[in-house]
């Protein structure tokens, strides 16, 4: 279905998404602070303690290849409800994992976790899907400053309940099963597209590429590895955090703090991200996005005090606001309506493809690429690198590629 702008009905659905950005999305900063702490309790080896994140990431890589579709004919609303009974589901598996004492269990509750994980990341689209052209920028922009309210209800939560039962984060699993079910009756409110079999595309649409051709664009190819670069190098240092901030010799509490400030530092510019890109144009934001992340790294190796962890953490955040946002902004302009369904899903695939990777090379580099945490932090930060370096290669040859075609024109 193609739905015709309406930026009145775009700010109704946009409040919907915020306040379920905040409430349902206040489980990935909970659980990303003590999947890694809960990982190192029970796994038979320290280089796989940070395994149960990246059995999120894993789960999210795999469900948005079909995710997407089944929302494009059935209806964002329908795959959002879905997502929020996965992350129910995979929070009470989680919970009999840590009573059990079995590390299995917890990655297979990780895994369902990955279902809600990947219909949060479709809200950003939700929020475009009935916006006019000018607004779509702010409105993805406004979505995802949701997370700013589940960046500070989020950790709190986590220090109220993580040491409530006699079973160490127990407590946390089951307060984010509540925050789910109560968090998808918001999604009863939404007034989106209720999906392709309800609403046929016109018969003039324009036909959809093929998967080849669309990724030959050179608009799709660089949103896509912006995107996954952004979030990839975001994933691989927060993800190692909670655990270098104690194996430092900080507490758990102090991981909370600093992992709270990360996620503020990622929602927070939302509410200009938008405005920006509209005046300086995507790429720009991009590029910016790009310089503050590798900010970050020099700062986290440039010492491991509180402050140096805080302020490597807010850059990070601050690096993948406009990194993320500015790619997904690309990635909105580059599609026809009709391929809506395949870009995106190809994209988060993708995104979560690389994220799952460096979910799980953060904790072996943390763990075991030097005999102190130290050592592993200054490793896990060295890694940005390469990445980095893609990226801008492949900001510098969009670039170049429509200033040749402008000449040509």
């Amino acid at each position: 279905m193609h739905p015709t702008p309406d930026d009145a009905r775009a700010r109704r659905n946009i409040a919907i998404l915020v306040a379920a950005q905040a409430l349902i999305g206040a489980q990935m900063p909970m659980i990303f602070v003590i999947g890694g702490l809960a990982g190192a309790m029970l796994s038979p080896n320290p280089c796989l303690a940070t395994l149960p994140i990246s059995m999120i990431v894993f789960g999210s890589m795999t469900t948005a290849p079909w995710l997407s579709p089944f929302m494009q004919k059935n209806g964002r609303r329908a795959g959002f409800m879905l997502g929020a009974l996965g992350g129910a589901l995979g929070a009470a598996t989680a919970a009999g994992g840590l009573y059990a004492g079995s590390f299995p269990l917890l990655l297979a509750g990780s895994y369902l976790t990955g279902i809600y994980m990947s219909a949060q990341g479709f809200f950003r689209f939700a929020a475009a899907d009935t916006a006019s052209e000018a607004f779509r920028p702010k409105a993805i922009s406004y979505v995802m400053a949701g997370g700013l309210l589940a960046a500070i209800l989020g950790p709190q939560l986590n220090k109220l309940t993580q040491g409530t039962l006699v079973v160490p984060f127990l407590g946390s699993y089951l307060a984010v099963i509540a925050l789910n079910l109560a968090g998808a009756l918001l999604f009863l409110f939404l007034d989106l597209p209720r999906g392709t079999r309800h609403a046929p595309a016109p018969a003039d649409a324009a036909p959809p590429r093929p998967r080849r051709e669309l990724l030959r664009d050179p608009r799709i190819a660089v949103a896509m590895i912006c995107a996954m670069v952004a979030f990839a190098l975001m994933n691989l240092v927060m993800t190692s955090t909670p655990l270098a901030v104690v194996g430092c010799g900080f507490s758990a509490a102090n991981a909370n703090d600093i992992v709270s400030a990360h996620v503020v530092a990622m929602y927070l510019p939302s509410f200009f991200t938008g405005h920006l890109i509209a005046r300086f144009g995507a790429l720009r934001i991009v590029a910016t996005g790009l310089v503050i992340l590798a900010a970050a790294g020099a700062v986290g190796l440039s010492g491991i005090t509180l402050g140096h962890f805080f302020v490597t953490l807010v850059l990070l955040g601050l690096g993948w606001n406009f990194g993320f946002i500015g790619a997904t902004t690309m990635l909105t302009a580059a599609h026809r309506p009709s391929e809506k369904g395949v870009v995106q899903g190809m994209n988060d695939f993708a995104v979560f493809g690389l994220v799952t990777l460096a979910s799980v090379a953060s904790g072996g580099l943390l763990n075991c690429s030097g005999g102190t945490p130290r050592e592993g932090w200054i490793a896990v930060n060295l890694a940005m690198g390469p990445f980095l370096l893609v990226a801008f290669g492949a900001l510098v040859w969009l670039a170049m590629t429509r200033r040749r075609g402008a000449v040509q024109a």
